[in-house]
């Protein structure tokens, strides 16, 4: 059973569990899929040698030959037994009964359900991948008994009989043909099961990496923005504690804000970790949230003007997230790696997509500001998302400009983002 615990870093989906590789249908499992291959299938085997043995006895009144002897019902088991390795060992098996079959029809005993056996180990070494071998050995029984039973019949027993009807050797050709046919048959449908699963598994794998990608975003916007905030107050703090206590008192109380907000993003984020599927606690953020980033970055010393134009539809939750995330990331920018305390963020909403621009006026600060370099990355991913586009790079007239643009409509394919000229040190 697998395990359902969950540890650091995996994202749980209250998916079923998937297949073990290799299972399939019990009936295919039983012809030889890998999942039975760690123990012997005798019940199948011992099912097989009861019919094998009663059919022949059956067969052999309706054609008139003598009943099997000792020598005739040992070589049917043989055929048989040795179809228990088929699943460890399928060469060994289709070789193995049809070498036994053979010797069986030369000694001139009756024609029966013994081309079961030989199905069945045919079966085995197709459907593992043995194909080669599994045609020889039916080539090879095939040309043996049309040799015994048109030339070779003189000097084998029993004594007077004659050459073998061609129609009778009609009938066994179009079993051999019908039992690579039908062996091919199953080969190719077990390919398609297994291709079928590996696309399932791939799929599954696939929305757990996006999963875990996104959070991980979430976390980076969250903790990126809120971390750069306490940063600068932080600093301010140090800096006043002797001269200013009073400016010493507001830096600290905005880091108590700051960090206080951030524990509650951080907490919702891992909240839909634990509990997939349920509905978050608090909405999600949206570009009705930036009044808030105003004040955040007032507090951290960055005046921000914001302008809206344009219709006031709705924005669908996802780009509403995107944008507020593209604008925050945007923002976290300007206060770790611009010397401007200014900013100017622009939402123009028409027609079909949504256009962000941020907007400072530098110059970019020198120094390492910390950050993991991954913050034009991350909103260039979030745009990409939705099929928008993001570009991020020094302006024309001096300072550093991030656009963005988000399509409005839902069901939109994502485009690849363009190449943007970055500036180092970025988060």
């Amino acid at each position: 059973m697998h395990d359902q615990r969950a540890h650091p870093g995996s994202v749980p989906h209250p998916e079923r569990p998937r297949r073990a590789a290799g299972q399939g249908p019990p009936w295919l499992r039983s012809m030889g899929g890998r999942g039975s291959r760690g123990r012997l299938p005798w019940l199948s085997t011992a099912v097989l040698a009861v019919i094998v043995l009663l059919g022949t006895n059956v067969a052999a009144h309706g054609q008139g030959r003598e009943q099997l002897g000792v020598v005739g019902r040992l070589l049917l088991v043989a055929a048989v037994a040795v179809l228990l390795v088929r699943h460890r060992h399928p060469v060994l098996a289709v070789s193995g009964t049809c070498a036994v079959t053979l010797a069986y029809l030369c000694l001139g005993y009756p024609y029966g359900p013994v081309f079961v056996a030989v199905a069945v180990g045919c079966f085995s070494a197709i459907v593992s991948g043995h194909r080669r071998a599994a045609w020889w050995s039916l080539g090879l029984l095939w040309a043996g008994h049309l040799l015994a039973a048109h030339w070779l019949y003189r000097w084998l027993p029993p004594d007077g009989d004659g050459p073998a009807p061609w129609a009778q050797e009609a009938f066994v050709s179009a079993w051999v043909v019908a039992i690579i046919a039908a062996a091919e048959l199953l080969r190719v449908r077990r390919e398609q099961w297994a291709a079928a699963r590996a696309e399932r598994e791939a799929a599954e794998q696939r929305r757990a990496d996006e999963e875990r990608l996104r959070m991980a975003r979430e976390l980076h916007d969250v903790l990126a923005h809120s971390i750069s905030v306490i940063n600068v107050q932080a600093g301010v703090g140090l800096a006043l504690l002797d001269s200013d206590p009073e400016q010493a008192r507001t830096a600290l109380t905005t880091i108590k804000s700051a960090s206080k907000e951030a524990l509650g993003e951080v907490r919702q984020v891992l909240q839909s970790l634990r509990t997939p599927g349920e509905a978050p606690l608090a909405p999600a953020p949206g570009l009705g949230r930036l009044p808030e980033l105003v004040e955040q970055a007032a507090a951290a010393g960055l005046a921000v003007t914001v302008r809206t134009t344009g219709a006031r539809e709705q924005v669908p939750p996802g780009a509403d997230l995107a944008a507020f995330r593209i604008v925050q990331e945007a923002l976290t920018n300007v206060v770790r790696h611009s010397g401007s305390r200014t900013a100017d963020v622009r939402v123009v909403r028409g027609g079909a997509r949504l256009r962000l621009l941020v907007d400072d006026e530098g110059p970019a600060t020198a120094g390492d500001a910390g950050g993991s370099g991954n913050g034009l990355a991350g909103m260039r991913e979030r745009a990409a998302a939705l099929g928008g586009t993001l570009d991020a790079g020094p302006r024309a007239g001096g300072g550093f400009r991030v656009a963005a643009e988000i399509p409005l409509s839902p069901g939109r394919e994502a485009a690849a983002p363009p190449a943007g000229a970055a500036r180092e040190g970025t988060t």
